[in-house]
């Protein structure tokens, strides 16, 4: 775990910098495209079975399955990294769930469901924590407080284009050559990116910290802090999964269908060009600040789509709260770094992760009964308090 101030100036913080460091491009790109099965496999899984004839309810049941336990899986693997080092349970991880996804088409899930259903579990259970394991390479990378606040940036910013790309992906493969290919293709490029990953010098040479004493079974929750923070994410997450059916109402309401696929790709763009704006430059002021700003913004960023606005102006008004999603990632991730216990940071990284991933799975779940402007809006304004309590009572976040 890093001890060092992330936002104070630094001598060259800048990307070219940053990117120029040894193995950081390697990483960085195995990192994204091992990662990229995340954004295709709910594609690739509704895809085949709408190609088997298949009701849509049980394809989003899957899709949702899937995400779900992705989430789940990411705090039980990264305490399994922080035991046994990166090699191992990457390998292990990647290699289940690609051999999950060659599977799925031969369980035949419109003839057999729940073996589907055990099938596409497994996949997501063993999702690589490829985000957490790179975020606990940065302090060995790149030493230097600033050069790893720039590389958090560029890693969030970065992350978005999976969501993008995956499923164009997905729906190419695809169209192209069918739905099973896809989840060929899916398998392909999670092997290929975990490959890029554990073949780097730094990922094979990274060890787990030794404990003295055995460790509370809770991990990184048994810290107040990181609960409250855990829990504002959740909100943020219920927030990204409620745009996507925010931007299907809206299609439908304008008749314009394009607007289902540009509306999150729009979230997608802003949050990369707040991302790289944020990493540019060293902003006054500890991480904590920073994340309650974010929190805020990105929470306020929402208030232009709730008229339900003309098409154009509603793609414009996803841009606005995805200008703020990068930097508030970024300044939660730094905010981890500082309150994960010792030996833990990949575990207290993956937990980030995973309650963003449940909060985007009950935000897609919900939308639809509740409103997917009130989903997008309320939780990030509850967020923004418990952010506000996370700087408030955690006086060493703000020195």
């Amino acid at each position: 775990m890093s001890t060092t101030t992330a936002c104070g100036p630094a001598q060259d913080s800048g990307y070219r910098a940053v990117l120029g460091s040894p193995h950081v491009t390697r990483l960085l790109g195995g990192t994204l495209i091992g990662r990229l099965p995340t954004g295709m496999a709910p594609i690739a899984i509704l895809l085949l079975v709408r190609a088997e004839h298949g009701p849509l309810a049980l394809a989003g049941a899957l899709g949702a399955l899937y995400g779900l336990a992705s989430a789940l899986g990411q705090p039980l693997l990264g305490r399994l990294v922080d035991r046994h080092g990166q090699t191992k349970v990457l390998v292990a991880a990647t290699a289940t769930a690609s051999t999950a996804f060659l599977l799925l088409p031969c369980t035949g899930p419109t003839r057999h469901p729940v073996l589907a259903a055990l099938t596409v579990v497994a996949a997501g259970l063993a999702t690589p924590p490829l985000e957490a394991g790179l975020r606990a390479l940065w302090p060995v990378l790149l030493p230097d407080a600033g050069h790893q606040r720039t590389a958090l940036s560029l890693d969030s910013s970065t992350q978005g284009l999976v969501f993008v790309a995956g499923p164009l992906l997905a729906t190419g493969f695809a169209a192209g050559a069918g739905a099973t290919t896809a989840l060929v293709a899916t398998a392909a490029l999670g092997l290929l990116g975990t490959g890029l990953v554990v073949t780097a010098r730094p990922s094979r040479a990274w060890t787990p910290a030794e404990f003295t004493e055995a460790v509370h079974w809770t991990g990184p929750l048994r810290v107040p802090g990181l609960r409250v923070l855990f829990a504002a994410l959740i909100g943020t997450g219920v927030a990204l999964g409620a745009v996507n059916v925010l931007a299907l109402s809206a299609a439908e309401r304008h008749h314009a269908g394009w607007l289902a696929g540009v509306m999150p790709a729009a979230l997608s763009i802003g949050s990369m060009l707040g991302g790289l704006a944020y990493g540019r430059h060293a902003w006054p002021g500890a991480p904590a600040k920073h994340l309650v700003a974010a929190s805020i913004g990105f929470a306020a960023g929402w208030l232009s789509l709730l008229p339900d606005p003309a098409p154009a102006v509603a793609v414009l008004g996803a841009v606005l709260p995805g200008t703020f999603l990068a930097p508030l990632l970024t300044a939660a991730f730094l905010t981890v770094d500082r309150l994960a216990p010792e030996g833990e940071a990949t575990e207290a990284f993956a937990w980030l992760i995973a309650c963003i991933g449940v909060g985007q799975a009950t935000g897609t779940a919900l939308a639809s009964t509740f409103g997917p402007q009130l989903l997008a809006l309320v939780p990030l304004a509850g967020a923004g308090a418990a952010l506000w309590l996370l700087h408030r009572f955690n006086d060493r976040l703000s020195s």
